[in-house]
């Protein structure tokens, strides 16, 4: 079982930054890759991007590619979403997922997440 809290959400003016975090419990925590999705108001729930339990390989939606940046700190059992650039449509609750131990497949396939943070909002104001 692996419980899951994102914080760092916010409102911030369009071209800003934000960083976000999401804080695993459970001593596998190196052994899952994590992903981020958002959800707009009146939208569905999108894939923003992921990072490999294996070799930290990161993986990112079109729409975030070059501006959003996902690490994480298997020390601290933390994922982080680095967010620049940021645009008023990227305003959304953003959510971690972790997949099944040792996950190899599709990162942004939605079905494939077992486990889901409660989401923090972030919003950008133009």
């Amino acid at each position: 079982q692996v419980q899951l809290v994102e914080s760092g959400g916010g409102l911030v003016q369009a071209g800003g930054s934000l960083r976000l975090s999401c804080a695993a419990s459970g001593r596998t925590f190196s052994s899952y890759g994590m992903g981020w999705f958002r959800q707009a108001p009146g939208k569905e729930r999108e894939f923003v991007g992921a990072i490999s339990w294996s070799y930290g390989n990161t993986y990112y939606s079109d729409s975030v590619k070059g501006r959003f940046t996902i690490s994480r700190d298997n020390a601290k059992n933390t994922v982080y979403l680095q967010m620049n650039s940021l645009k008023p449509e990227d305003t959304a609750v953003y959510y971690c997922a972790a997949p099944q131990l040792r996950y190899s497949g599709v990162w942004s396939e939605q079905s494939e997440y077992r486990y889901w943070g409660q989401g923090t909002q972030v919003t950008v104001s133009s």
